[in-house]
């Protein structure tokens, strides 16, 4: 189990291929993780994949500073109901739950990382949202925005390209599906990505690409 500081110092740019790490276990049995970053063992800013296994559950426990959830795979639960894939979760600081999964599921997780004064909870069934139109050819579905803090899903698609920009708040992407890529590499599916505050880039892809994206953060 992981005890000690992972990736905490937002100056620096990270990059992870999600799939090429291994999982870590958790104090649930069933329930594994691979933490991108952590600042503390069991609390704190943290960014990670967790997987629960069929059947398995966490017990009840608050978020002193919120959790962003965005379900990968399968279909996530708590005591208000199930989330399938492409679900979108805030619960705000203060709120508590007891997560579980019968079939089992992989997500994206954020914790303690809200703004205190960002209290409302969000729950978006992607799936059933209509991108729109954003710059060029991109499609953009608003997930949730405050203050210069705001997350998305944009898609790609094939053979597009954006003018290289500096990330005000920084830039953090998670690949969905396709290929992103950029002057510094090329980031398949599962590929985490983290640029700090003024760093730059020229991103594009060859393929149709789906990412999730939060800005103006860090």
């Amino acid at each position: 189990m992981l005890q000690q500081a992972l990736n905490i110092n937002l100056d620096e740019r990270v990059c992870i291929d999600t799939n090429k790490i291994e999982w870590l276990g958790s104090p649930a049995e069933g329930v594994l993780r691979k933490p991108l970053e952590k600042e503390f063992a069991e609390h704190g800013r943290t960014t990670s994949i967790v997987q629960f296994m069929p059947g398995s559950s966490f017990p009840e426990h608050n978020h002193p500073l919120g959790e962003e959830i965005f379900v990968l795979e399968g279909v996530f639960s708590d005591e208000r109901g199930d989330y399938p894939a492409g679900t979108y979760i805030r619960n705000p600081p203060g709120s508590k739950h007891s997560p579980f999964s019968k079939e089992g599921c992989t997500l994206f997780v954020k914790l303690d990382q809200f703004d205190p004064l960002d209290i409302e909870p969000v729950l978006i069934d992607t799936k059933a949202q209509q991108m729109r139109p954003g710059i060029g050819n991109l499609e953009v579905l608003s997930l949730h925005s405050i203050g210069t803090e705001g997350s998305a899903l944009v898609f790609w698609p094939a053979g597009e390209k954006f003018q290289a920009h500096r990330h005000w708040g920084g830039e953090e992407i998670l690949v969905l599906d396709g290929e992103l890529k950029d002057e510094h590499g090329s980031y398949p599916k599962g590929c985490w990505l983290r640029s700090p505050h003024l760093s730059e880039h020229f991103p594009y892809v060859e393929q149709d690409t789906l990412i999730y994206v939060k800005t103006g953060h860090l």
